[in-house]
């Protein structure tokens, strides 16, 4: 069954087409990689699955709903959660508060800013619901000993996780991951590879991640789809679309 479906998606800029009809199907705990060279339109496919950017054709079905030119925040409550190239945390907040923020569009935790100023109990219940929850995410990722260090105190890798442990605190069905190895030495990279593939079994998520570490690609993506100027390039088996001479040309040049 597939989790994720999009259909002839585009989008233009200014004139220039910078997604042209670009079709995926990601079956439901599926490691998924989209890869192509610099330019080639991946963090916009990204933007427009998350809502960032509105897509000017085509379909997007995430459970078979249809969530195509939906918010931000209606698509992340419909269940799809990513991160960044560049680490986006709440850098001032302790790191259990960043993962304290990913779970504020759930409705067991919420509560209204009366009930916040006058501390009712509904505050405090939901407060510790929302402590447990999130150590038990931070502990998955052996982050609970920082809990109460600042965000911007830990070191890169760690960071990294955090990120992911705040996108998994929002209940995603598919979780997006954008360039994650990005900026990781070989041993960051390793771990992280391990880190993927722990989320995907121990929380039984879907993934589609965009990297352009292809030791990484390889050795977590079980399909790939590779984009080139906006197009579909190759897709299918990632041993075979590694290999497809477009997909090497389109990498290395002639």
């Amino acid at each position: 069954m597939a989790v994720l479906e999009v259909k002839n998606l585009g989008i233009s800029f200014g004139g220039l087409r910078a997604v042209d009809d670009f079709s995926l199907e990601v079956a439901k705990g599926q490691l998924y990689g989209l890869i192509g060279p610099n330019g080639a339109g991946k963090t916009t496919v990204f933007n427009m699955l998350t809502g960032v950017y509105k897509p000017d054709n085509g379909k997007i079905l995430l459970d078979e709903e249809d969530i195509t030119g939906r918010s931000n925040i209606e698509i992340n409550k419909a269940g799809i959660a990513r991160t960044f190239q560049n680490i986006r945390l709440f850098s001032d907040l302790t790191v259990l508060d960043n993962v304290k923020a990913g779970l504020h569009n759930q409705k067991e935790y919420i509560y209204s800013t009366l009930t916040g100023i006058l501390r009712l109990p509904r505050y405090f219940q939901a407060e510790r619901a929302m402590d447990e929850r999130a150590m038990e995410l931070l502990k998955v990722f052996d982050l609970d000993k920082e809990a109460s260090y600042k965000a911007s105190n830990l070191p890169y890798g760690k960071q990294r996780k955090l990120e992911i442990a705040r996108a998994l605190a929002t209940n995603p069905k598919l979780l997006l991951l954008d360039e994650p190895a990005a900026g990781m030495n070989p041993n960051e990279t390793q771990e992280l590879m391990d880190t993927i593939r722990f989320v995907r079994d121990e929380f039984h998520m879907t993934i589609l991640l965009i990297e352009h570490d292809m030791k990484l690609v390889a050795g977590i993506c079980e399909k790939l789809t590779v984009l080139n100027f906006g197009q579909v390039l190759a897709c299918g088996d990632t041993s075979e679309v590694l290999q497809d001479p477009k997909v090497i040309t389109a990498y290395l040049g002639e």
